[in-house]
């Protein structure tokens, strides 16, 4: 069975898949060993190492360049998170996620609302959802793409921001999250949605997986199960926690005149120390 059917099948399972998001290669690396059976990046958290903000700041090359790494250094599948393409047009976007499955990438999450600062635009552009129809055509453009290049299993995960945009953010998601499984997307990921009885409603009313975002009111893996969910995400969570914990140590630091708040948490120096010697080996 090849990566990508592997990363397919799943989101098939009872219980939901729960994907940790890396930003680098050290974090894929102990996430990997940490025991998780897939992981992907965090748009976000990619941005803020390399010292910039989220939103395609960045260009596309710096994302490849961090998956790239992250690539060579596990052998679980990895799913990108490449916000709404990198890039202007339909063809641009595809070529785009071609590169990533040509890295040995499984899957990529695309969302379908504006980036009002994104490097690679000239003008700048108001936020907001993106016009359904058209961005189903992105989604229709992208799958003929791998199709055509031989990555017929390749996980399109379409990103719903109507929890972001809409007035009935409900309905929204479910309209549009019909129109891009129609055009060739393998799920929809809908950031936002916290509440049982839109869940549900989702889940019955999509004939693919739904994958969610932790939230701090989001957070029970049984609970989702119940509801039909089969992703779990945690997004830029994990990668803030570590930023917080380090702003929280370089404080300390400077408040207290000593070091030895570096070395009062021996299960953290072990793990660290275990993560390099494996990765040496």
């Amino acid at each position: 069975m090849n990566t990508c059917k592997y990363f397919k099948n799943l989101h098939e399972q009872e219980a939901p898949l729960l994907l940790p998001n890396a930003w680098d290669a050290l974090s894929a690396l102990i996430l990997e060993q940490a025991g998780f059976k897939a992981i992907g990046t965090t748009s976000w958290g990619m941005a803020n190492s390399l010292g910039y903000q989220d939103g395609e700041i960045i260009s596309f090359e710096a994302c490849l360049s961090i998956v790239e790494k992250i690539m060579a250094v596990v052998s679980i599948p990895v799913t990108v998170d490449i916000e709404s393409g990198f890039a202007k047009t339909n063809d641009e976007i595809m070529s785009n996620v071609i590169k990533l499955a040509n890295l040995g990438v499984v899957g990529i999450n695309i969302e379908d609302s504006f980036k009002p600062f994104a490097s690679h635009l000239a003008d700048s552009v108001e936020g907001g959802l993106k016009d359904a129809a058209d961005h189903g055509e992105l989604i229709k453009s992208i799958r003929l793409g791998l199709n055509d290049a031989g990555y017929q299993d390749f996980f399109i995960n379409a990103r719903i921001d109507a929890y972001f945009y809409a007035k009935d953010p409900l309905q929204e998601t479910i309209k549009r999250g019909s129109c891009y499984i129609d055009n060739g997307a393998s799920g929809i990921f809908v950031p936002g949605m916290t509440q049982s009885d839109d869940i549900r409603t989702l889940t019955q009313s999509i004939a693919a997986p739904v994958n969610l975002m932790s939230l701090p009111d989001l957070t029970d893996m049984s609970q989702l199960q119940d509801l039909g969910v089969k992703r779990f995400s945690l997004g830029n969570a994990l990668s803030d926690l570590t930023i917080a914990f380090m702003e929280h140590t370089a404080s300390t630091l400077l408040q207290q005149n000593n070091t030895a708040s570096l070395y009062q948490n021996p299960a953290f120096n072990t793990q660290v120390n275990t993560v390099f010697h494996r990765a040496n080996r």
